[in-house]
């Protein structure tokens, strides 16, 4: 692990069990992700592929059974390294053919314990995280002053009242919500959802976290609010310098606000790398997945001729009945002759095929 690594991720599994199929859900299935310091990874794909999963899983907040069951998430702060799953292999086993786990069986109460132990410290004060909906995450019956105060207290090392209030007054003046002051004496309904989620990105900053996680930030917000909250991250971004994960299905924002990106299909990754090659429409190595994607956003010349936008064929990928090869082979429109029995029957691995740059594509493994 670098030195310069904040946050690294490891043949992660988290799968569910559907009672009513008796099969497991394998919502995030061997992901390999790393977060370098001062950096944004920007993780981009549809609803499904297991984006929000992931960032749940790292910090300890997936509870429903079976849960996490495989993986290492090492976490660095403070030059101290931590396995967030450590021990995690004495609550769970299980037996796998073909590489697939088929039968389980994990003590989920042992499991909770241990994780709650090893995050409990950390989920907070080291690792923030901005949700979907603000409104949702925050306590309807507390102020917004009192819920950032108590985050204050509880997470850093300022423990007086006053000095609490003080700075979730700066951090309020921080993301520019209007009339700080007043704010601070709101409850969560008497705010928009714009402001809402200013202050939630205010509790978020306010124990000056190693690694903040941004979960769909500007999520059920109009577009003027939306492009006004991408413009307070990316200012954020230049003034605040914190590493973050942010999740998103709008590839706009990713491109904005990230150095790196990860293309996640399926429960798995299927491209990685600089933002600036993985988002180019003209780079001529790209998956066949993000290819698609960039071609159902509407671009000016769209616009112009009201032309169609090109739709994916094809459905998500049901992550119950996962295919032998290529996860995404059901809908690609790049399978050739010489490739269609390896995509058909066998999964590529995530391989670097130039520095920094990771895809999962027979097109470029052969």
């Amino acid at each position: 692990m670098s030195e310069n690594t904040v946050l690294k991720i490891q043949d992660l599994r988290t799968y569910f069990f559907s009672r009513s199929k008796q099969v497991f859900i394998r919502s995030v299935d061997g992901v390999d992700l790393q977060v370098n310091r001062g950096e944004t990874l920007g993780i981009v794909g549809e609803s499904g592929s297991g984006k929000s999963v992931t960032a749940l899983s790292v910090t300890g907040l997936v509870t429903a059974e079976p849960g996490v069951i495989t993986g290492t998430i090492e976490f660095t702060s403070n030059g101290v390294t931590k396995n967030l799953l450590q021990g995690l292999e004495d609550f769970v086993t299980f037996e796998t053919v073909d590489g697939r786990i088929m039968t389980l069986e994990k003590d989920n109460r042992g499991w909770q314990k241990n994780v709650d132990r090893l995050v409990h410290r950390i989920r907070g004060q080291e690792i923030s995280m901005i949700f979907q909906n603000p409104r949702v995450s925050m306590n309807p019956f507390m102020t917004i002053g009192k819920q950032i105060t108590e985050s204050i207290m509880l997470n850093t090392a300022i423990k007086n009242a006053a000095e609490a209030t003080d700075k979730a007054r700066y951090w309020l003046e921080q993301v520019k919500i209007d009339s700080p002051n007043l704010r601070l004496e709101n409850f969560p309904y008497g705010l928009s959802g714009g402001m809402c989620q200013r202050a939630m990105i205010a509790m978020a900053l306010s124990s000056e976290p190693s690694l903040l996680i941004a979960d769909e930030p500007t999520t059920g917000l109009d577009s003027t609010i939306q492009s006004k909250i991408v413009d307070l991250l990316v200012e954020l971004k230049e003034q605040v310098g914190v590493t973050t994960m942010l999740i998103s299905h709008d590839i706009n924002i990713i491109s904005r606000l990230a150095d790196n990106v990860a293309v996640m299909y399926g429960g798995s990754v299927m491209e990685s790398g600089p933002v600036e090659r993985i988002l180019a429409k003209d780079d001529e190595y790209k998956h066949p997945y993000t290819a698609a994607l960039l071609e159902s956003i509407p671009d000016e010349e769209h616009i112009k001729l009201k032309g169609h936008l090109k739709a994916i064929e094809g459905d998500v990928l049901d992550t119950v009945n996962i295919p032998d090869g290529c996860r995404f082979y059901s809908r690609c429109n790049r399978v050739h002759a010489k490739i269609e029995d390896k995509c058909r029957h066998t999964e590529p691995d995530l391989r670097e095929i130039s520095e920094g740059r990771l895809i999962r594509c027979w097109l470029y493994l052969n």
